[in-house]
């Protein structure tokens, strides 16, 4: 009925000849750019012994266009609000003021057509702020009704399914994505002033390599070879490094695997930076910076809402230690092996045959990482569980690499990296041996180390994950909520 109703209103446009799925509307200027000049409003006022009902205005003469979200008719007057990504206003259109043709064209509007307007900004007698319609113009034709007000798009995959939709109706969803765009730009920005040169590396691999996880498979037919999507930028990056470009970032998707949550998406955005000559405290530096002018570009200060929570985002950072932390949130010292491995048993962790280190740091993402509200610098990690890090001078056991944790997130992760060939290649041995086939580091990217043998500056590198970024700074409680288009089960299948 809906469907049909607004085809015979498509119809009744194309009668006034009229193109109803609009064209070029040139010199319109955004809504936020109208509303902003509420101040050129004159009123004039009543004279006195005048019979003048209501004092006269004068405001500037403005063209907008924007999607229809709310309608309203009282005989010969109709109401509309109309939304542009830059915010929402009134329209008044009067059937006396506008003439027979315009108030036949308003009479085919519906809910979430497109239409512009040209008209004179002023104030009703409630003061709401409005468009008097002087000359309207048909931009695009809804064949679909919009979701209702308050039983429409509720449901969390209907709206990542139909992300257009949530964009244009859900409060909140539009200015959320903004932020997102001037939170990367403002990444971008910051490096290209400090002279960090943007690449674009490549997407498919031979062999997956940065990260420990499980690829996404696929397979050249002209070439007959197996690749894999990158689940990591680093590699090919610190090739970069041992090239001479000092300074390098690459801004873009990594593809891993695994499993979906709402801290995890199988694709998303990492910001991976690597700088010549400098170690991760340049990086713990460059990360403090990015963030809070990442928080500046989106007109925020540094108390920041978090659910029911605040985050402080006061400079510095806190800084403590990966074994500090343990010792504090557990109870127990960071090399007492004997008690670790209980603690491990008792949470229900597997311990025979596992490293002390990788069990220390299972206990730490268990019970330490949810406990830190942040924003925390965790050095300093054992070095075991660091294989591409540089080690401590006269400690070999720690590596040079942090964490910021966020309420209980991992946002970045930068090491001091390490550039000995040898000592890299002897530890891709060590942790390839007993891997999965299926896992990333099963195979050892011998190109990478042949790079190496060419000398590579001793650098600091940096990574940070934007979506999990984005999340802090538009207090989204899921990663899907600042995803445009996250991936989503097929339509087919049936929900479990």
């Amino acid at each position: 009925m809906h469907e049909a109703s607004r085809r015979e209103k498509l119809r009744k446009i194309q009668e006034l000849g009229l193109d109803p799925w609009g064209g070029r509307f040139n010199r319109h200027t955004a809504i936020g750019a109208i509303r902003s000049r509420e101040a050129e409003i004159v009123v004039e006022p009543i004279p006195p012994g005048s019979d003048q009902r209501e004092p006269t205005q004068h405001g500037p003469k403005v063209r907008a266009a924007g999607r229809i979200v709310l309608q309203r008719k009282k005989g010969k007057l109709i109401f509309l609000d109309i939304r542009d990504w830059t915010g929402q206003i009134q329209l008044f259109v009067g059937r006396g003021q506008v003439g027979e043709e315009n108030w036949a064209l308003a009479e085919c509007f519906d809910l979430g057509d497109l239409i512009g307007v040209d008209g004179e900004l002023k104030r009703t007698k409630t003061g709401e702020l409005t468009i008097f319609a002087e000359q309207l113009h048909f931009l695009t034709k809804s064949l679909e009704p919009p979701p209702e007000k308050h039983h429409g798009l509720t449901d969390p995959e209907l709206r990542q399914r139909m992300r257009y939709l949530d964009l244009a109706y859900t409060e909140g969803v539009l200015p959320r994505f903004l932020s997102r765009a001037k939170i990367v730009q403002s990444i971008r920005d910051g490096l290209a002033e400090q002279g960090f040169v943007e690449v674009e590396g490549p997407t498919l691999h031979t062999v997956p390599g940065g990260a420990a996880a499980r690829p996404f498979k696929t397979h050249h037919n002209a070439l007959d070879m197996p690749l894999n999507l990158r689940i990591a930028l680093e590699l090919h990056l610190k090739r970069l490094l041992v090239g001479g470009v000092e300074r390098v970032f690459e801004l873009g998707r990594v593809f891993r695997n695994e499993g979906i949550s709402p801290r995890h998406n199988p694709e998303f955005t990492m910001l991976e930076v690597y700088q010549a000559y400098g170690d991760y405290r340049t990086m713990m530096d460059l990360t403090e910076q990015l963030i809070l002018r990442a928080i500046a570009a989106t007109g925020q200060g540094y108390q920041l809402p978090w659910g029911e929570r605040t985050i402080d985002f006061t400079p510095p950072f806190a800084r403590h230690t990966y074994d500090e932390l343990f010792a504090q949130h557990t109870g127990i010292a960071a090399d007492d092996e004997r008690a670790i491995k209980k603690l491990a048993e008792e949470i229900g962790f597997e311990t025979a045959g596992i490293h002390p280190d990788v069990i220390k740091s299972e206990i730490f993402e268990e019970r330490v990482e949810d406990q830190l509200a942040g924003p925390v610098f965790v050095l300093d990690y054992p070095a075991s569980i660091c294989p591409l890090t540089k080690r401590k001078i006269g400690n070999p056991a720690v590596a040079e690499r942090f964490e910021l944790l966020v309420q209980g997130m991992e946002i970045a992760n930068a090491y001091t990296e390490l550039n000995d060939p040898d000592l890299q290649e002897q530890l891709f041995r060590t942790q390839l041996a007993g891997q999965k086939e299926e896992n990333s580091m099963a195979k050892m990217d011998h190109d990478f180390i042949r790079a190496l043998r060419h000398g590579m500056p001793p650098a600091g590198g940096l990574g940070i994950g934007i979506d999990r970024l984005v999340m802090l700074l538009t207090n989204s409680q899921t990663i899907r909520e600042v995803i445009l288009f996250p991936l989503l089960r097929s339509e087919e299948s049936p929900r479990r």
